[in-house]
């Protein structure tokens, strides 16, 4: 019974706990929830003292009537025993006694002397034995009786113990029964309500759908609009799932400037559109299925489908609204954020302490916008601009980088300065610019013709049409060099000296006759020509005299001497300043509508980008690059870019052109590729990049179409090795600088 009970006791611990468990479970409803834990603890009392008492019974009964049986019981079967002895003893004595002979006097008197001993041990044994039986009888009456009359105190107990606890409970199970009486007639009531509406809906038309949506921009918990729509896979086959629907159908939702989805209710958001002052929304009527639109940013565009069109327009009015709403709020945190971080423009000045310590910092947009006038839009002037075009070298607020997006990428590059992540070259490279060299080569006629630049205020239209007039048609670039013809052989009409200067430069150019044979004065001097480059202050420096160009007083000769060659032919002028690494001097010959692939037949049909290798110069090789240079054009002798990057032993150029899609195959007019010619100059570095770049081209042609784009090992070591020829280029020379010593 006892061993029961504890199962019992164990059991309704169990049920307490599952009482416990719906309550939690109801914690939304607060009388449930609040009835349930006031019933389980009231039990959970019960329990314990139903604990108790077989607790208590275990010591009245069990321990008692044990000792009883143990004790008492054994001394009596003892005494029972010896008894049982002493009578078989005497009787022995008695059978002995008699059968000894009357003439045999001393056995007759030995046996009766032990018959006499034998009865009186039998008399005190048997009065011992019955003493015994007397106490055990009394004892046993006197154990059981105080053990039941113990465990009936304790069933007392219990039963008052409840009854007092159920007792405090009664007003409370009362009131509560008076609640349930209340909540019946009330669902009764709410049953003959839907009843009656469901009646109501059953007769209604729904021929014809009458759904209206609407969006709330101001919305208490940020969310504007937010509903069901079908999601076409962003893979590249662009298929619906016909077979599982589900798999399309997500709960799409706006809100903070986003536009997001979740696939099921507890699942994270995933984001479709980061910031929507980067999307635009379209219907699209030229796909199979109906209801459709696009939201398209620059990175990706997402196909929506929704379930009727009233939904449709809904949906793309919420896109709408929502994005002119995150205009209106990141320009007011614009305004703020200029205030806090750019005080003042005199902290901005070329060479001043501030502007060096942001150069060197880790911020991408901090090294950018410290350079004269990137603190503000270069088209529009709105303070703190967040994007760039990476051809142009240009900063630009949110609403001008999209303009900048719709002219293509021919025209203008745009990156997020926030968002991106951005190469150490092309960090240079904007270095190198800015702003104010831009505008003063593509707004070089603005006041004489008039125009008016827009403001951040001003309409997206009217932004849009003087972006559209400033590098697409370059109507206010000044137009002084259309005088100027160029022979069809290539060669300018050039000043003497300055031509004598151009032959003079290509006998210097440390282009050598055989592959690898290069003087160790070139080398020097190509070591020296990246150091400079590495330093910081040098392309602050070299940014200030890139401003200095477009002064109406120079002093310096070189000053002087590049605005002589500002009289050259456009292509010709980028040819000549992409050896001397002059970016504002190629920026005006592209704005001149000079041909980035222009062919220079005088000097080997060589291009630009290869005299930007020659020069030695890593950020004019990407200069020419993102303005769309071909990466494997070859001069005369059938040595393209990356030819003469090995020959002269540039480690960050011929990383710089494996990135790009540089043919590593090709072979000059002796049969030679850029592989080999790097194992006979015995350039440790530029061969582990051949022959990474190499088993990487394998591995994805043994991957097929549907392959990766490449090994991530691959790409982290020409990460680094991209670090290391803009940040430390010195140690790129280490091979050449030990063949100069040897020489």
């Amino acid at each position: 019974m006892i061993d029961t009970g504890k199962a019992f006791c164990a059991a309704n611990n169990q049920f307490m706990n599952g009482i416990r468990d719906l309550a939690q479970y109801s914690s939304k409803d607060v009388l449930v929830e609040n009835s349930l834990m006031k019933f389980s603890e009231t039990l959970q009392e019960m329990t314990n003292y139903h604990t108790i008492l077989f607790d208590q019974t275990q010591r009245s009964i069990k321990a008692q009537l044990q000792t009883f049986v143990k004790e008492d019981i054994r001394k009596f079967k003892d005494a029972k025993k010896q008894f049982e002895k002493v009578s078989e003893e005497k009787e022995n004595a008695l059978v002995k006694n008699a059968q000894v002979q009357r003439n045999k006097q001393h056995e007759v008197e030995e046996a009766t002397n032990i018959l006499t001993a034998t009865r009186k041990c039998f008399r005190h044994i048997a009065l011992d034995y019955v003493l015994q039986m007397n106490v055990l009888q009394s004892k046993r009456r006197s154990e059981i009786l105080k053990s039941m009359l113990s465990f009936m105190y304790a069933h007392l107990t219990f039963f008052h113990q409840g009854y007092d606890l159920f007792s405090e409970l009664g007003p409370y199970m009362k009131d509560l029964g008076a609640q349930l009486d209340r909540l019946a007639v009330d669902a009764a009531k709410e049953k003959r309500d839907m009843e009656q509406k469901h009646s109501t809906i059953q007769q209604k038309d729904f021929s014809s759908d009458d759904t209206k949506l609407e969006y709330n921009v101001d919305a208490a918990n940020g969310i504007v609009m937010e509903g069901y729509l079908f999601k076409r896979a962003s893979n590249a086959f662009k298929t619906w799932n016909r077979k599982k629907p589900d798999h399309i159908r997500r709960w799409f939702s706006i809100q903070n400037n986003q536009l997001v989805y979740q696939k099921k209710f507890k699942d994270n958001p995933t984001v479709v559109v980061e910031d929507l002052r980067l999307c635009t929304v379209k219907h699209c009527e030229d796909i199979e299925r109906r209801f459709c639109f696009e939201v398209v940013s620059p990175t990706k565009s997402c196909m929506l489908q929704a379930d009727s069109e009233k939904l449709r327009q809904a949906w793309i009015k919420a896109v709408q609204t929502s994005i002119a709403t995150a205009y209106r709020e990141k320009g007011d945190e614009s305004e703020k954020q200029e205030k806090k971080c750019f005080p003042s423009a005199g902290s901005l000045e070329p060479g001043s302490e501030s502007k060096e310590k942001l150069l060197k910092g880790e911020s991408a947009l901090q090294r950018v916008q410290c350079i004269a006038g990137n603190a503000s839009c270069c088209d529009c002037g709105l303070a703190d601009p967040r994007w760039a075009s990476i051809n142009l070298g240009i900063t630009l607020c949110i609403e001008c980088s999209g303009i900048h997006r719709s002219l293509g990428v021919h025209f203008s590059k745009v990156r997020s300065l926030t968002l991106d992540t951005w190469e150490p070259e092309l960090l240079k490279l904007m270095c190198e610019l800015g702003n104010d060299v831009i505008n003063r080569i593509y707004e070089a006629k603005v006041e004489k013709m008039g125009v008016k630049k827009p403001q951040s205020s001003s309409q997206r239209q009217e932004k849009e049409a003087y972006i559209r007039a400033k590098y697409v048609e370059r109507k206010f670039v000044a137009r002084h060099l259309a005088s100027v013809s160029l022979p069809e052989d290539g060669a300018s009409a050039v000043p003497q000296h300055q031509e004598e200067k151009r032959h003079s430069s290509s006998e210097r150019s440390p282009q050598a006759d055989k592959h690898g044979a290069t003087s160790p004065k070139v080398r020097s001097n190509d070591s020296g020509i990246q150091q400079s480059a590495d330093d910081s202050r040098e392309h602050l420096a070299s940014t200030i005299s890139a401003n200095s160009l477009y002064e109406p007083e120079g002093e310096k000769q070189e000053a002087s001497v590049l605005c002589d060659s500002k009289q050259l032919p456009p292509g010709l002028q980028l040819y000549r300043a992409a050896y001397k690494k002059n970016l504002p001097d190629m920026a005006e010959a592209l704005a001149h509508g000079a041909e980035v692939n222009w062919v220079n037949i005088a000097e080997n049909k060589s291009t630009p980008l290869i005299q930007a290798v020659l020069g030695g110069s890593l950020v004019t090789c990407e200069f020419l690059l993102q303005n769309g240079a071909n990466v494997n054009h070859r001069d005369v002798k059938g040595r393209g870019p990356l030819h003469h990057a090995t020959v002269l032993g540039h480690t960050g150029q011929v990383c710089l052109f494996l990135k790009r899609g540089a043919n590593q195959h090709a072979t000059d007019e002796e049969g030679k590729d850029p592989l080999s010619i790097a194992v006979e100059a015995a350039n440790a570095d530029i061969v582990t990049l051949l022959r990474l770049a190499k088993m990487n081209e394998e591995m994805r042609e043994s991957e097929g179409l549907c392959g990766q784009p490449g090994d991530e090992i691959y790409q982290d070591i020409f990460r680094d090795f991209s670090q290391m020829a803009s940040n430390n280029p010195e140690k790129l020379n280490r091979f050449q600088q030990s063949d100069s010593q040897k020489s």
